[in-house]
């Protein structure tokens, strides 16, 4: 065990680090406005708008979060008239495009996450609210969503842990990530264990610091 390489590789693999939190925020915060509009989406009665938000959960829950960044990063630039688009300036850069399959990645699971949590909460809490003359909307905004919020910090906690180490992925389209870095480290070293391990210490301690926060949020908003 060349102890020695594992010290040195630290500062590089900590300095990555700051780039795989930038891409679990950007991620997280892009996926969670997503997720409450297709939790939304889901809640609606019309079916054509319910089977739509349906759909995107469902392909984007039933396909590997890879072969979504591989469509994104190399499938839509292999079409001519997607280049010749404004929207290229964004989809040719591989950081953009990390982050949006990502986001579309976390949004699905979060609106599943949000979409339980709404239809959990007791219809006696909508009921008292209408009776004390409250519109729909200023109970759906005031009443539902921090409730269904308040309910979802479980298991949304586990998908910003899953997300966090999804982000490892973000090195397939040559992105120096965390796991970027330790890949480039262990093609100038030839020893993946060392390196690894010091990366993997790495994301136990992101991951020990994510679930002491969402605890710490779970005891302060639980009733």
């Amino acid at each position: 065990m060349d102890i020695s390489l594992m010290i040195t590789s630290l500062p590089k693999l900590q300095s990555a680090t700051v780039v795989t939190l930038k891409l679990l925020s950007l991620s997280l915060f892009f996926g969670l406005f997503i997720g409450l509009l297709f939790a939304i989406l889901r809640l609606n009665k019309n079916i054509f708008i319910n089977k739509f938000a349906y759909g995107y959960s469902y392909v984007f829950r039933g396909t590997p979060l890879l072969v979504q960044i591989f469509i994104i990063y190399f499938g839509l630039g292999q079409i001519e008239y997607f280049r010749s688009t404004f929207l290229w300036v964004i989809f040719k850069e591989p950081y953009w495009c990390a982050i949006i399959a990502f986001a579309l990645n976390t949004g699905a699971y979060t609106s599943e996450i949000l979409r339980s949590a709404f239809q959990t909460i007791k219809p006696g809490l909508i009921e008292a609210g209408k009776s004390l003359g409250i519109s729909n909307k200023i109970i759906f905004y005031k009443i539902q969503i921090p409730v269904a919020i308040r309910q979802s910090l479980p298991a949304y906690g586990n998908e910003i842990i899953l997300m966090m180490k999804g982000t490892s992925l973000a090195s397939t389209v040559t992105l120096m990530d965390l796991t970027g870095v330790a890949k480039y480290i262990i093609s100038t070293t030839f020893k993946p264990i060392e390196v690894f391990i010091v990366a993997g210490g790495i994301y136990l301690f992101m991951t020990f610091i994510i679930h002491n926060i969402m605890k710490f949020l779970e005891k302060k908003f639980s009733y």
